[in-house]
């Protein structure tokens, strides 16, 4: 699954530290997810569509 999740960050100067300190989640998982190597729990999705104010459609895309 393809994710706008980098372009999003970058868009707010966020480090992906801080992604993952507001997602409560490493560092590492946020890379895993930008670089398509890991997909989102379901919950964890929504998360990451709450912390951006955006639906999660507009975060992940289908291939």
């Amino acid at each position: 699954m393809r994710n706008r999740l980098k372009v999003l960050r970058a868009e707010r100067d966020w480090s992906q530290q801080d992604l993952a300190d507001r997602l409560e989640v490493s560092r590492q998982s946020v890379n895993a997810i930008e670089t398509g190597r890991y997909d989102p729990s379901l919950p964890l999705a929504f998360r990451i569509a709450d912390t951006f104010s955006l639906p999660i459609e507009e975060i992940f895309l289908r291939d």
